[in-house]
């Protein structure tokens, strides 16, 4: 269960602090042992590099969320600098990826959005973080103020807790149980969404695996749409979309055109095991946007019109996807 707020940031973030120094001040011998022990690949090495940099820009991110309370102004002055804090955090760490890890993106037709209006995201989920990027390509490439529904856990970290919670976005709890609470908030964050704002939304629910597929399938059947049963079993690479959700953003934001995001190459890392063996990443991230400008969006039989653009993601994966190599 989460802890209550006030006791979040009481323990979390000074022991984040401890953790950073300790990192800080261990990390001569972490290099050493990394440089002499992670021959050819130097896995462990990139590892701990990336380790502390993470830390140390929690810290960062904390000190300066610290010292914008302080200096306050108005909303949307205060919105605004959080976000470039964001924005900022969020290329660090990209910078960081592609330079120890070997992250290479690429996007086919990347996504031009209409200056003056404002778009819903609908990605899918696969591999860690998808999420991170996404919201990075959306604040510092496309220029647009991100608001997403997270799972209330996120909030364990310390940054994500502070900095996230000061714009507009929503925590709700996992799990089947909340989805009407996630309804609803997917709704009232779309009600007020601007010219400039992109809200992210992941239609799937979690991290696409294949035993979250065969569940979601029986599921389907369980609930007596077997055609969407049917439709799901022929898509191999996602799950299939919650539909209750995306069109209520649709709904709540009638100006709003909408985005699909499809994009494969990690897939496969969903263990400590896999992230270990595929360091550094040798194959690039590949992904690919299409915009649909609302007055494409049908009226009638949405979630039909959803299913159809999930095969369509479906089947780019399946076309793009990195083959294996050898280890």
């Amino acid at each position: 269960m989460l802890p209550p707020r006030f006791v979040r940031r009481l323990v979390l973030p000074p022991l984040l602090f401890a953790v950073a120094i300790a990192a800080i001040a261990a990390s001569p011998l972490l290099l050493l042992i990394g440089a002499v022990a992670s021959r050819g690949r130097h896995r462990f090495l990139r590892i701990a590099v990336i380790s502390v940099h993470w830390l140390a820009l929690e810290c960062a991110v904390l000190t300066a969320c610290l010292f914008l309370w302080v200096i306050g102004g108005s909303p949307e002055t205060v919105r605004t600098r959080h976000y470039a804090l964001c924005g900022w955090f969020l290329t660090r760490v990209y910078d960081a990826a592609t330079r120890v890890l070997g992250l290479v993106v690429e996007i086919q037709e990347p996504l031009d959005m209409v200056p003056e209006r404002p778009v819903i995201v609908l990605s899918r989920h696969g591999g860690p973080g998808d999420s991170f990027l996404i919201v990075h390509y959306l604040l510092n490439v496309y220029a647009r103020r991100p608001r997403i529904v997270m799972k209330a856990a996120l909030q364990l970290d310390p940054s994500v807790d502070v900095l996230l919670n000061r714009l507009p976005n929503a925590f709700v709890p996992g799990g089947p149980a909340s989805r009407e609470r996630i309804v609803e908030e997917i709704g009232r964050l779309a009600t007020g969404i601007g010219p400039a704002d992109a809200l992210l939304i992941f239609p799937e629910g979690g991290n696409f695996t294949p035993r979250r597929r065969v569940r979601a399938i029986r599921r389907l059947r369980r609930q007596g749409r077997p055609h969407e049963a049917e439709r799901a079993r022929t898509m191999a690479n996602v799950l299939p979309p919650h539909p209750t959700g995306s069109l209520a953003a649709i709904d709540a934001a009638p100006g709003a055109d909408v985005a699909f995001i499809a994009h494969t190459g990690l897939d496969d890392i969903m263990t400590a095991g896999n992230v270990w063996r595929r360091i550094p990443l040798e194959q690039p991230l590949r992904a690919r946007w299409w915009r649909v400008p609302r007055e494409a969006i049908p009226e009638d039989d949405r979630e039909r019109w959803l299913f159809d653009w999930w095969q369509t993601i479906d089947d780019w994966i399946a076309e793009n996807r990195p083959q294996p190599t050898a280890t």
